[in-house]
């Protein structure tokens, strides 16, 4: 998986949105699979028209830290979430917490050309992460 840096300056150095679209689909692709048993019911995003599934791992520690995986069956939809899980996955939570997910799909473009379901999915895999955070805290 690409780092989010990388991710950032790839966007800024393709101009064309339907370049940056196929860079998207490209991340998809390089996505890791999810097992079969990991997409269930349990990891599936509501609110995302495409189907999604995330998975977390939580490292215990103070503060504890995750790892996410996913998964899509949208091609597009498949590289958002490895934008999204760049972002998010081996950070603490209190830094998932923190860190601004609308700020970055602001920088890459994302919240003005994607459709409003896209941008709807997109929130609602924002917000199972940063659930998944508050879980660790709360746990820990």
């Amino acid at each position: 998986m690409r780092a989010i840096d990388d991710i950032i300056t790839d966007f800024e150095l393709l101009d064309d949105w339907e370049d940056r679209y196929r860079y998207v689909i490209e991340l998809g692709r390089e996505l890791p699979e999810l097992p079969a048993d990991a997409m269930n019911d349990a990891t599936k995003v509501p609110g995302c028209v495409s189907q999604v599934w995330l998975t977390s791992q939580t490292q215990a520690g103070a503060p504890p830290r995750l790892t996410f995986s996913g998964q899509s069956d949208a091609h597009i939809v498949r590289g958002l979430v490895a934008i999204a899980l760049a972002f998010y996955s081996g950070r603490t939570a209190p830094d998932i917490l923190e860190a601004d997910a609308e700020a970055l799909f602001e920088r890459l473009g994302l919240r003005e050309n994607l459709t409003p379901q896209r941008s709807n999915g997109l929130r609602s895999m924002v917000a199972r992460i940063r659930n998944d955070a508050r879980a660790a805290l709360e746990t820990a």
